[in-house]
C-alpha cells in the first residue's frame, strides 16, 4: 500500500545537474536520508529527512536546498533503522567501497600499519627519500571523517587548523605522532555542523586526549569555541591541550 502524502513541509532537494558525486553531504546527514547512486547524491525516502538541513553549506557545488513541498511526515524510527543499515567505518576501513559513500575521500582507513612498516626501514637504517609521515587515518577533514570510525576508539586526537600543515615544518613529528588527525577551518567551515559532528564523535568514542593546534591569528581561536561546544553538547569530559602556531613557522610559548 503506498504511504498517504502528507502535508506540504520543509525538505531538501538535490540538484543533479549541479552534484558531481563527492559525498560530503553523506556524513552530514544523522538520519542516513542520502545515498550516492549513479554518481549522484540522493535523497532515499521523504520519510528519512528531517528537513532540519544539516547537510546543508557542506556541499561545494551548492546543489542541496531546502524547499516546501508535499511530502510524507519524518519517521523518526524508520529513519533510525535506515542508519543502522549503512555500512560502518569498519566496513571502509576493510576496504570495501560503501554502497552509500561513493567518493573514496570519505573512505575510513587506518594508517597504522603503514606508518609502523615506514618506522622500521627508518629504524633499520634502510635509506628512504622522503621524511616519514606520522598519518593514523583516513581521511582527515573533519567534513569527510566519519563519526563511528574505527580509529577514533581509545584515540589521543589533533584537531588542527588548515593552515597549521602548511606553517609548522615538524608537524608530524613534533605534533602528530600517535595521534588521529582531524582537520578544520574555524573560519571558512561551518563552526555549528563541526561542533555537532564532535558531540557525536565524543559520545559514540572513548577519546583520550583532543589536541587543538591553530594559528596565532585570531579567528582561528574559533576552534577551542568549537571544542568547547561539542564537549558540552556531548556531556563528556576530555583533557585539551592547544597549541598555537606563528605566522612564522614556530610554537608560540
Amino acid at each position: 500500500m503506498k504511504p498517504a502524502i502528507q502535508a506540504a513541509r520543509k525538505i531538501i532537494e538535490i540538484d543533479e545537474d549541479k552534484c558531481n558525486g563527492c559525498g560530503l553531504c553523506i556524513p552530514n546527514c544523522r538520519e542516513g536520508a542520502l545515498r550516492i547512486v549513479d554518481g549522484k547524491a540522493k535523497l532515499v525516502s521523504d520519510r528519512y529527512c528531517d528537513g532540519l538541513g544539516a547537510c546543508l553549506g557542506v556541499c561545494p557545488q551548492g546543489a542541496i536546498r531546502m524547499v516546501e513541498r508535499p511530502a510524507e511526515a519524518f519517521d523518526e524510527k524508520a529513519a533510525a533503522g535506515q542508519k543502522e543499515m549503512q555500512p560502518s567505518g569498519d566496513g571502509a576501513a576493510a576496504g570495501r567501497c560503501p554502497s552509500t559513500g561513493g567518493c573514496p575521500s570519505a573512505r575510513a582507513l587506518g594508517l597504522t600499519r603503514r606508518l609502523q612498516e615506514k618506522r622500521a626501514c627508518a629504524g633499520a637504517g634502510k635509506k628512504t627519500e622522503n621524511a616519514v609521515s606520522e598519518m593514523m587515518n583516513w581521511p582527515v577533514q573533519l567534513a569527510l571523517v566519519p563519526v563511528d570510525a574505527p580509529y577514533l576508539q581509545d584515540a589521543d586526537v589533533l584537531l588542527a587548523a588548515d593552515c597549521v600543515g602548511f606553517s609548522y615544518p615538524d608537524l608530524h613529528q613534533g605534533l602528530l605522532s600517535g595521534k588521529v588527525l582531524l582537520v578544520a577551518c574555524p573560519k571558512l567551515d561551518r563552526a555549528d555542523l563541526y561542533a555537532d559532528k564532535l558531540a557525536r564523535m565524543f559520545r559514540q568514542n572513548r577519546i583520550r586526549s583532543l589536541t587543538i593546534a591553530r594559528m596565532e591569528v585570531p579567528c582561528c581561536g574559533g576552534l577551542n569555541m568549537i571544542v568547547e561546544e561539542a564537549l558540552a553538547r556531548a556531556g563528556q569530559q576530555i583533557p585539551v591541550e592547544t597549541v598555537i602556531v606563528t605566522i612564522e613557522g614556530t610554537v608560540k610559548n
